[in-house]
């Protein structure tokens, strides 16, 4: 259940085989490492182009290219010709009911054409962890601290002698974008807006000697008071997707490790085929109520398996054309 990545090389595009042979054929995926100046290849017979462009190239979507769903979520929509308030944040597991937002983007009224945004790579792991708590108990207060791969910054990466042996204790715009898409992600949609959870939250994130993995030190205040094994059984019970045949969905979204020291980005990353975000080392908290670790892998739950498994979603619920 767990291993080792085995990616060598940067790629500029992947397929959706390519992280899950069962996906669908006809979603193209194109990766978080790609260079920068990569043109955005457009394919004329694909319902669904899963991207991940700058903000200022992002594609606009016209018949027959219908529908584009978005790697990077804050920076795309941000760049987007719609409002972001009727752009949706969305992990399938927590918050699939905000998809009804595309409804309102004038693409889907004019050409069919939607934006579905992937969140922040941080907030996905995190928001999964969190996301079961919420509804079990509530939550009023979240402390987090990252220590994120350097993966997460696309290919190149970060410079050797910047990141070996070292740790940047700055991302840009990193943690104001966790901090205001966790609330989101948990939050309600109140008619055609979304309304963030009413919850306290500080993040801070820092850049940190590793391949792949994000691993975040969590610390939460609940709303209704919680054992650890009740919060262990909301963890374990967790599994919205179950019964839906999402091909790149995990069996389990979050899986808790018992082991004190885990768990880490080298044993634990690729659980779940890489899409599952992974629990350890729950405690009570001197501050709050509880403290645990949380790891997720920041280039496929956080990029392009993310994006698959929106799109296998939005397939499911027939908003792609066949």
């Amino acid at each position: 259940s767990s291993g080792t990545s085995t990616r060598k090389r940067p790629e500029s595009s992947i397929s959706a085989s390519s992280v899950n042979p069962s996906a669908p054929s006809r979603c193209s995926a194109r990766a978080a490492r790609s260079p920068p100046d990569a043109p955005i290849r457009r394919s004329q017979s694909s319902s669904c182009a899963c991207s991940g462009p700058p903000a200022a190239r992002l594609p606009v979507a016209k018949p027959p290219y219908t529908t584009s769903v978005v790697t990077q979520g804050g920076t795309a929509a941000t760049g987007a010709r719609e409002p972001m308030f009727i752009v949706p944040l969305v992990i399938p597991e927590v918050n699939a009911g905000h998809l009804h937002l595309i409804e309102q983007q004038s693409w889907r009224k004019s050409s069919g054409g939607y934006i579905v945004t992937n969140p922040n790579c941080s907030a996905i792991g995190l928001v999964l962890a969190l996301k079961p708590l919420e509804e079990a108990f509530g939550l009023e207060q979240i402390f987090v601290t990252t220590m994120q791969a350097v993966s997460g910054t696309g290919y190149p990466g970060v410079p050797s002698l910047d990141i070996l042996g070292n740790v940047v204790p700055y991302i840009k715009n990193e943690e104001e974008k966790l901090e205001t898409e966790t609330l989101k992600l948990l939050g309600r949609l109140v008619g055609e807006v979304v309304e963030p959870l009413a919850a306290r939250m500080s993040a801070h994130c820092n850049r940190v000697s590793v391949e792949d993995g994000h691993t975040e030190s969590v610390s939460i205040k609940l709303r209704k008071k919680a054992t650890r094994e009740e919060v262990l059984a909301a963890w374990q019970e967790f599994n919205p997707l179950a019964g839906m045949g999402l091909p790149t969905a995990p069996a389990q979204p979050v899986v808790w490790v018992a082991q004190e020291d885990r768990p880490q980005p080298r044993l634990d990353r690729n659980r779940g085929r890489g899409m599952s975000a992974t629990t350890g080392r729950l405690r009570p908290c001197g501050l709050l109520d509880w403290k645990f670790t949380v790891l997720s892998h920041n280039t496929i739950r956080g990029a392009a398996g993310a994006a698959i498994l929106n799109a296998e979603l939005l397939h499911s619920l027939k908003k792609l054309p066949e």
